[in-house]
């Protein structure tokens, strides 16, 4: 049954379901409105203009319509795509419906084809998001190959369970990669995930610099910024390796650091309700640039220490150290402390409080 749904400033008509599955032909889903909310703020917060969009896989076309309607003047065209046919309908419908909140009139493309098929026939795009069900391996080879330079490539994996390391098997055919069942294992997940994404793209000479990563609820996203040149991709490969056990994987930054805090100040400026409390957890943790981060449990647990209180441990931290809190663990610092040392803050922590 279709129902009418309201979403930042925009409303559209959709199916709404109890359980979104793969199998569904088309649903929305609530839980991706912050997934959507970062998309805008990372496109305004970016210097492109006049782009031309592909929504390689968009469902009932409640992102598509977002940029049109908040977007203003960055848009040059805009491709919307589903191989789906109900989904397209839908999107005609709910393009029409919202058209009176578009602040410019870009070139808008609704197409009903194999994402693969309508990347390759195009001439390119400035703006690609690949936001799947399930993995974006699929999606990669195209979307790279059409992919202009400086432009933008969003992408999302869904199959945490692989990246994450439930199924270590499943990550090492898919992300060609060993991952981690540790406390880091969903930071160390997504480098697996930017790593495969780089090395499809070194092969047509196309380096992804990630500008935007984050994990949350039962997804994992960057966005890569393309360049391009020999130079370029050796220079990203040299940044592949293990860490602990884990990889390989992406052992470069996670974000742009100025980018990061522009978004998080253009969310102020946002009409609509938004968690703004974990893009500043990102803002702050992108100007540590560690790889990985302490666990305050398990360090605890690994040293048969009690868990003090964290303010105590921060405010040690802080006379010597960079530090942030991390949006991947609520038990996580991002510091560049070593472990002993953070244990022996820890250990007289707990001495003090006793």
């Amino acid at each position: 049954m279709l129902t009418k749904i309201k979403e930042a400033t925009v409303e559209i008509t959709a199916p709404v379901e109890k359980k979104i599955s793969s199998k569904l032909p088309v649903f929305y889903n609530p839980v991706m409105k912050f997934n959507r909310d970062i998309s805008i703020l990372l496109l305004k917060a970016i210097e492109n203009n006049e782009m031309q969009i592909c929504d390689l896989l968009a469902g009932t076309g409640i992102r598509s319509i977002r940029f049109l309607a908040e977007l203003d003047k960055k848009i040059k065209s805009i491709t919307i795509n589903d191989y789906n046919e109900q989904a397209a309908k839908l999107i005609k419908k709910n393009l029409e419906t919202n058209k009176k909140l578009f602040k410019s009139k870009p070139e808008i493309s609704i197409t009903n084809m194999e994402a693969s098929t309508l990347l390759l026939q195009s001439t390119g795009f400035d703006y690609i998001d690949v936001d799947p069900f399930g993995t974006p391996n699929p999606f990669l080879d195209a979307a790279i190959r059409r992919l202009a330079r400086d432009g933008i490539l969003a992408v999302t994996a869904t199959d945490t369970s692989a990246l994450a390391g439930t199924f270590p098997k499943v990550c090492k055919r898919k992300y060609w990669a060993i991952p981690d069942r540790g406390p880091m294992k969903h930071e160390l997940g997504l480098r697996i995930l930017i790593r495969k994404v780089q090395l499809i793209a070194a092969q047509y000479e196309k380096a992804l610099i990630p500008i935007f990563s984050y994990s949350k609820d039962h997804y994992m996203r960057t966005f890569f910024r393309c360049r391009k040149g020999k130079a370029e991709v050796d220079e990203v490969i040299k940044q592949h390796g293990m860490f602990n056990d884990a990889g390989p994987l992406w052992l470069g930054q996670l974000w742009d650091q100025k980018l990061t805090e522009k978004m998080y100040q253009l969310a102020a400026e946002l009409d609509y309700p938004f968690d703004a409390r974990f893009l500043q957890t990102i803002r702050d943790e992108s100007k540590i640039g560690t790889v990985g981060f302490h666990d305050i449990h398990a360090l605890c647990k690994k040293n048969k220490l009690e868990v003090p209180a964290f303010e105590p441990i921060f405010n040690e931290v802080k006379k010597k150290h960079n530090l942030a809190r991390t949006h991947f663990s609520g038990f996580g610092i991002r510091s560049d402390i070593k472990e002993t040392e953070l244990v022996k803050i820890i250990k007289n922590i707990v001495k003090k409080s006793k």
